[in-house]
């Protein structure tokens, strides 16, 4: 197989702002872009290659016909003929709703079998003052949870994160979460599209309709627990990989390049998707070469066996695959 580009999903969300277009190259006349949905096997949203004799395909169809050449043998034994990456560029012009995702165990149980949400955000960009909501301040129970929210004093509790680009933030299941107004993120995350909005500060949907909360669902996924320090900490550096997260659903590291930098993928058994935070250069894999710019994203088939990032002048790149 050789690398593949997809067609990016464009969401039109209540609290979206206008950066993605223009940062992806792309044209439209849609507003409110919230998401880029870059890689997505979420039935319904399936992603659909860009261009190549595969044009046309869903990656749900390549992952049928291909299997273990495509996502990894091992990867195919667990999750099947669904890819098991979302991958999403998101633009909050203002606040997203406070929510937290379910665990597999949570999801399998009461959504039919699916998969959890554990995520990860990579800060893109953030405007003077922008912040993220994660995590607890202090310990509250099942109950003084559910009285916040009812009173509108949750946020209280929550940790607050001013954030600036190169910020990472880890979410396993369980975590209460916000993405705030003025943040750009990339986010990689289980494919799962369940979401227990927790607060919603009262605002109206697109359809001028209050939109709908899941307080009680929520109340069980829900971990409780106080962390000293949710980001991620790490130590920027040129020219190497700097793995950042590790998580049986994905490992993802940062690669910022001046320099060509080669990497063997023969013993990963997994594909590999890149994500282009900025600059642009060439992906060369198996002696096949293709470019990648700003807010593009490649699925690197598991069959691949090396590459080589080839940055122009500069290249930031995210790269996820499963361990």
């Amino acid at each position: 197989m050789y690398p593949l580009k997809f067609e990016p999903i464009l969401k039109t969300i209540v609290w979206g702002g206008e950066r993605i277009a223009p940062y992806k190259g792309i044209e439209t006349e849609q507003k409110h872009i919230g998401e880029s949905w870059e890689l997505s096997g979420v039935k319904g949203n399936e992603s659909v290659v860009l261009e190549g004799p595969l044009a046309g395909k869903t990656i749900a169809e390549l992952v049928h016909t291909y299997k273990g050449a495509l996502v990894g043998e091992h990867v195919y034994r667990n999750t099947g003929d669904e890819f098991p990456l979302l991958i999403k560029f998101i633009d909050a012009l203002t606040d997203l709703s406070i929510q937290v995702h379910p665990n597999d165990e949570l999801a399998a149980a009461r959504h039919n079998g699916s998969k959890g949400k554990t995520e990860m955000w990579y800060v893109v960009d953030a405007r003077p003052g922008a912040h993220l909501l994660s995590g607890l301040t202090k310990h509250i129970t099942p109950e003084e949870y559910a009285a916040r929210v009812a009173d509108g004093t949750i946020t209280d509790v929550l940790a607050r994160h001013e954030v600036k680009p190169g910020d990472v933030f880890f979410l396993p299941a369980g975590r209460i979460h916000a993405i705030c107004g003025g943040c750009f993120i990339a986010e990689i995350q289980q494919t799962s599209d369940i979401t227990y909005r927790i607060y919603d500060y009262g605002r109206l949907g697109l359809d001028g309709k209050p939109r709908e909360v899941h307080t009680e669902l929520a109340k069980d996924a829900i971990d409780y627990t106080v962390y000293d320090n949710y980001r991620t900490e790490y130590t920027p550096a040129r020219d190497e990989e700097i793995e950042v997260v590790s998580c049986p659903y994905f490992t993802t590291s940062i690669l910022d390049l001046t320099l060509p930098y080669a990497k063997d993928l023969s013993a990963i058994d997994s594909f590999l998707v890149i994500m282009c935070l900025s600059g642009s250069g060439s992906l060369e894999v198996d002696g096949q070469e293709i470019g990648i710019g700003q807010g593009e994203t490649v699925l690197i088939p598991a069959d691949a066996d090396d590459i080589c990032f080839v940055p122009d002048e500069g290249m930031k790149l995210l790269t996820s695959y499963i361990r």
